[in-house]
C-alpha cells in the first residue's frame, strides 16, 4: 500500500510539473516577440483619430517621447495635424517640432496666432531655420508679432552666414557674474532656469558680459555658502567665435566632451552656446558634405529633392570630368601605332586603369580624413606622402607580380600565343601596374594637400576628379612603358 502511495505522489509531481513547464512556454514571449519595437506610430495615429476629448487625448500623448509624436506628423491628414495643433499644449508642439528638419510646412498650415507661438517657443536657430522655409509675407507677419525677446534672439542668429557657427548657436544658457557670492548665483540660476533649460553647465561673466569661464552645476550645488565662485570657475573652459566657420570649429567642438560651449563675440561677450545636440548636427553636416564632394556632387541630396535640383548638383562635376576624359583618349589616340600592332593590349587596359583609380581613391580617402587635423605639421605630412607612397609600392608590387604569373599563363593557354611572348606582355603590365599604382598613391595625397594649402576644402578633390587623373597618368605609364619594352627593346 504504501509502495502504490508513493507511485501516486510520485505520479502527481511528475503531471504537475509538466503542467508548469507547459504555462512557463506558453507565458515565456518568443525571441522576436521580446525584442520587437513597439508600434508606437500606429498607437498615437489611434490616439489622434480617437472620438476622446482633448484632455484625455493629451494625456495619452503625454507618455509618448516627442520624437515619436513628431515622426507620425507626415502621416496624418492636414484636418488630423490641425487638430493636434489644438490638443497639445506649446511645450509638447515645440518639443515634437525641435525633432523635424523642416518645420516650415506645419507652420504653413496652421493660424498664424499659433505660428507666432510656436517660432517664439522654439529654439533660436531652429526657429531662424523655420523662418527661413516660410513664404516672404507669412515670415514678415509672424517676425512682426513676437515679443521683443524672442524677436531679438532670432534676429541674433540670423546675423550669421549659414557656414558660420554662431548660426547655429542657441541663447538658452545660464550666464552669472564673477563676483557673486555662491548663495547669490544659487539664486540667480534658479531665476534663470525658468526661461532656459541648459542649466548643466553655468558661465561666468563679468559686468560688461566678457567671458570669464564656467561652473559645473554639481560644483555649485556642493559648494558651501562661504566659498568663493573665483576658486570654481573654469578659466580653461573651451569656448569659439560666432562669425569663425563650421569647419574650423569642428575639431575644437569634437575634442571636448561638454554638453555645451560658448559662443562670443569679437569682443570677447558671450552671445549663446553650441550645445552637444547642435555639434552632432553640425558633424554630421559636414561628414556628409565630404561624403557628396567625395562622389563629385556640389551638395547633399535627398530621395524628396527635384529632379533639376539633383541634376544642377550633379552637372558642373560630370561637365569637367567629361572634358579630362575627352583629354584621356586623345592621348590613347598617341600611342595609336602602339595599339595598332600589339592589339592584346587593349584588353587588360581597364585593369591598369581600374586599379589606378582605385589606389589613387585610397590614398585620397586617408588624406582628406588626416588633414582635418588642423595641427598637422609639415614633418607629420612629409610621413603622410612617404607612407602612402610606401604603400602604394608594395600593393604595387604584389600586385604586378601575380599580373605577370596568372596574364602570363592566359595569354599563352588561351590566347595561344608563344611563352616569350605571352610573358613578356604579362611582365610589361605587371610593371606599369606597380609603376601607377605608386604614381596615384602619389597623386591621392598630394592633390586634396594642394587644395588644403590654397584654403580649398580637400573633399572637392574628389573620388572622381581622383579617377580621372589617374586614368591620364595610368594610359601614359601603360601604352608609354608597352612601346619601350615590346616594341623599342624586343621588337614584337
Amino acid at each position: 500500500m504504501d509502495n502504490e502511495e508513493l507511485e501516486q505522489d510520485k505520479a502527481k509531481d511528475e503531471a504537475l510539473e509538466k503542467a508548469l513547464e507547459q504555462e512557463t512556454e506558453n507565458e515565456t514571449p518568443s525571441e522576436d516577440e521580446t525584442f520587437a519595437k513597439p508600434d508606437y506610430e500606429s498607437e498615437i495615429i489611434k490616439i489622434i483619430r480617437s472620438t476622446t476629448s482633448p484632455k484625455v487625448t493629451r494625456e495619452k500623448l503625454e507618455d509618448y517621447h516627442a520624437n515619436d509624436i513628431a515622426d507620425v506628423l507626415e502621416k496624418l491628414t492636414v484636418v488630423e495635424r490641425k487638430k493636434l495643433y489644438n490638443i497639445l499644449n506649446m511645450d509638447m508642439l515645440s518639443d515634437a517640432f525641435e525633432c523635424i528638419d523642416d518645420v516650415s510646412p506645419y507652420l504653413e498650415e496652421m493660424d498664424i496666432r499659433k505660428a507666432v507661438e510656436i517660432i517664439s517657443s522654439l529654439e533660436a536657430d531652429t526657429a531662424v531655420a523655420a523662418l527661413r522655409g516660410l513664404d516672404k509675407v507669412r515670415r514678415s507677419v509672424i517676425i512682426d508679432l513676437m515679443d521683443q525677446e524672442s524677436k531679438k534672439d532670432i534676429m541674433l542668429i540670423a546675423s550669421f552666414d549659414d557656414d558660420e557657427i554662431g548660426s547655429r548657436m542657441t541663447t538658452n544658457c545660464i550666464v552669472i557674474r564673477e563676483n557673486l557670492t555662491v548663495k547669490e548665483a544659487m539664486r540667480s540660476l534658479v531665476k534663470q532656469a525658468a526661461e532656459n533649460d541648459n542649466i548643466s553647465k553655468i558661465y561666468v561673466a563679468d559686468e560688461s558680459n566678457t567671458f570669464c569661464g564656467a561652473i559645473d552645476l554639481k560644483d555649485l550645488i556642493i559648494a558651501r555658502e562661504g566659498t568663493r565662485l573665483d576658486d570654481m570657475i573654469v578659466t580653461s573652459y573651451p569656448y569659439v567665435y560666432g562669425h569663425e566657420s563650421i569647419s574650423e570649429c569642428i575639431e575644437i567642438l569634437k575634442d571636448y566632451s561638454e554638453d555645451s560651449i560658448p559662443v562670443l563675440d569679437n569682443n570677447n561677450k558671450i552671445l549663446g552656446v553650441i550645445t552637444a545636440q547642435n555639434i552632432i548636427e553640425v558633424v554630421d553636416e559636414e561628414m556628409g558634405e565630404d561624403y557628396a564632394r567625395l562622389a563629385g556632387l556640389m551638395a547633399e541630396e535627398d530621395l524628396k529633392e527635384p529632379l533639376l535640383d539633383s541634376m544642377k548638383k550633379r552637372l558642373p562635376w560630370l561637365v569637367v570630368l567629361m572634358f579630362l576624359g575627352m583629354v584621356v583618349s586623345s592621348v590613347v589616340g598617341i600611342f595609336e601605332s602602339v595599339v595598332s600592332q600589339l592589339t592584346i593590349l587593349m584588353m587588360f587596359q581597364s585593369v591598369i586603369l581600374g586599379m589606378s583609380g582605385n589606389a589613387g581613391t585610397q590614398s585620397l580617402a586617408v588624406t582628406v580624413r588626416v588633414l582635418m587635423d588642423e595641427n598637422l605639421e609639415v614633418k607629420q605630412k612629409i610621413g603622410l606622402v612617404a607612407k602612402e607612397v610606401r604603400v602604394g609600392f608594395g600593393d604595387g608590387l604584389l600586385l604586378g607580380i601575380l599580373s605577370f604569373i596568372v596574364l602570363g599563363i592566359f595569354i599563352m593557354i588561351v590566347k595561344g600565343r608563344p611563352a616569350g611572348f605571352a610573358f613578356a606582355v604579362s611582365g610589361c603590365i605587371g610593371l606599369a601596374l606597380m609603376c601607377s599604382m605608386v604614381i596615384s598613391s602619389l597623386t591621392g595625397t598630394l592633390v586634396p594637400m594642394f587644395f588644403n594649402k590654397i584654403g580649398i576644402d580637400p573633399a572637392v578633390a574628389s573620388g572622381p576628379l581622383i579617377t580621372t587623373i589617374n586614368d591620364l597618368i595610368a594610359v601614359i605609364v601603360y601604352y608609354g612603358l608597352s612601346w619601350l619594352f615590346l616594341l623599342e627593346m624586343m621588337h614584337f
